[in-house]
């Protein structure tokens, strides 16, 4: 067998391995694979188009699709929550604590779902539908069954992000304890910290490491390229973005993030933590030798992230607009 059919085949089987995951947590989950198959057979399609046509003009769009998507999930449960605009009556909502793209990305999936099938399709499934679809046209992935049913919330709070996003400073313990409390296993964290092997950042998150002297763990050639970027704090330079990884194409999503890791080529004090046990950085070199098997499994912790606190059956709403609830 080719070497690139003997590849091919391990994605595969690493998506079947996925599959039978996702087939045995959906039984006890209240979403359901092809909900809007009888509601709205195109909705899925619809969103896949749509999204991969933004990816091609933006190749930084997959990354952002990807973070709106965990950043929804970790604060009220995937509910679209992260998607309001504020209004008069609740100007501190979500968005307002942490600068995202995509907002209007989004809105334009939303309106080109409503224009086949008005009022059927939630903004929550939208982001989980994108963020999958993001995964296959930036990442390479073979396409993955997202279970759907989501409907949207109608509270969104500023402080809610404050305290429970996991901070880029965070300790591994900590870091751990963020993701248990979200029903997310250690495994889970390592596998969907790969995320981070594309998109970008901003210098603030991560100077701490630069400045004054550099981190011991970080690799010094890579901060040293890093400060050509980021000026010192306090020097009226600005906060600069630079991309997670200044080590490979920046907008594909791939295993490259644990090879940066391992040699102490990753931008936050939580990337980093996760060399800080046996466990997790087995885990990591793991997936840094075997991409195939990280495919499969970060297919299947993005399913599992996408089931956190979800809105079902008649709980909230199915918002026309994704950027306000409806009245």
């Amino acid at each position: 067998m080719a070497a690139s059919s003997r590849c091919k085949a391990m994605v595969l089987l690493a998506f079947a391995a996925a599959a039978a995951l996702s087939t045995a947590s959906l039984a006890q989950s209240p979403l359901q694979n092809n909900f809007y198959g009888s509601s709205c057979p195109q909705a899925e399609a619809t969103v896949r188009n749509v999204t991969e046509g933004i990816i091609a003009k933006d190749r930084t769009m997959g990354a952002a699709f990807v973070r709106l998507f965990f950043h929804d999930c970790f604060v009220r449960g995937c509910d679209a929550s992260i998607l309001l605009d504020p209004t008069s009556s609740n100007p501190q909502v979500e968005k307002k604590a942490i600068a995202l793209r995509g907002y209007d990305a989004v809105n334009k999936i939303k309106a080109a779902v409503e224009s086949v099938c008005p009022g059927v399709v939630s903004c929550a499934d939208i982001l989980a539908f994108a963020a999958r679809d993001s995964a296959v046209v930036s990442g390479g992935f073979s396409s993955f069954d997202m279970p759907s049913g989501r409907r949207d919330g109608v509270l969104s709070n500023f402080f809610d992000v404050l305290q429970n996003i996991p901070s880029p400073i965070l300790k591994l313990q900590d870091l751990i304890k963020n993701f248990a409390a979200k029903g997310l296993n250690v495994d889970d964290l390592v596998t969907l910290s790969g995320a981070h092997s594309f998109g970008q950042a901003h210098c603030s998150f991560f100077n701490g490491r630069l400045y004054t002297t550099v981190d011991p763990t970080m690799d010094a050639t890579y901060a040293a390229a890093l400060k050509t970027v980021c000026p010192a704090p306090g020097s009226n330079g600005g906060d600069p973005v630079v991309n997670n990884s200044r080590v490979t194409d920046p907008n594909v999503l791939s295993n490259q993030y644990y090879s940066n890791l391992v040699t102490g080529k990753v931008l936050f004090v939580s990337d980093q933590q996760l060399m800080n046990s046996s466990y997790t950085a087995a885990k990591a070199a793991n997936s840094s030798a075997d991409a195939a098997a990280w495919m499969g499994q970060f297919a299947a912790a993005l399913v599992k992230m996408g089931g956190i606190q979800v809105l079902t059956g008649t709980a909230g709403q199915v918002r026309k607009y994704c950027n306000v609830i409806k009245s």
